[in-house]
């Protein structure tokens, strides 16, 4: 594997850890969510201007930067415009990407910033060809991921 990829994959382990911080009933200790807080940003932002020609590789790596700027709370002003520089280059891989657990994972995660109904239509069919008796645990977690994101839309909900 390339470092690239090794560094794409590295982030996207480290901010799927910071956002499901807590949910397997361990206390969350103040020093590890900054730590991880810190580190999920510093990363981001070290990856933020690398881009590959390989488009799986492209593919994770705007993952990892999605997921990234994602679970960091931090923002030192930009970053907004760092997510919105990703989505466009997702889109442009995204028409090119194959079918896949990969293209799944970065229609959801794009769903999840936009909300745009085609990305969760697309993801649907992805997983509506899969086999439900032989899911791998990746598959049902983005499938969990997915739901989360379409019943809890709460940037776009209207409180009165």
């Amino acid at each position: 594997m390339n470092s690239l990829l090794s560094c794409a994959l590295e982030l996207q382990h480290a901010a799927h850890e910071l956002m499901y911080l807590g949910m397997d009933g361990e206390p969350i200790y103040s020093d590890t969510f900054c730590r991880l807080n810190k580190e999920v940003l510093v990363k981001s932002n070290s990856l933020f201007s690398s881009k590959s020609s390989d488009i799986e590789e492209e593919a994770n790596l705007c993952l990892a930067l999605l997921m990234g700027y994602n679970a960091t709370i931090y923002d030192y002003g930009d970053k907004e415009q760092k997510k919105q520089s990703v989505l466009d280059r997702a889109y442009t891989i995204l028409e090119q990407l194959p079918t896949s657990l990969l293209k799944v994972r970065l229609l959801t995660y794009c769903y999840g910033e936009i909300y745009e109904e085609a990305l969760l239509q697309e993801a649907r069919v992805i997983i509506g060809q899969w086999d439900k008796n032989a899911l791998t645990s990746e598959q049902t977690e983005i499938m969990e991921e997915l739901k989360n994101i379409e019943e809890n839309q709460y940037p776009f909900e209207v409180l009165d």
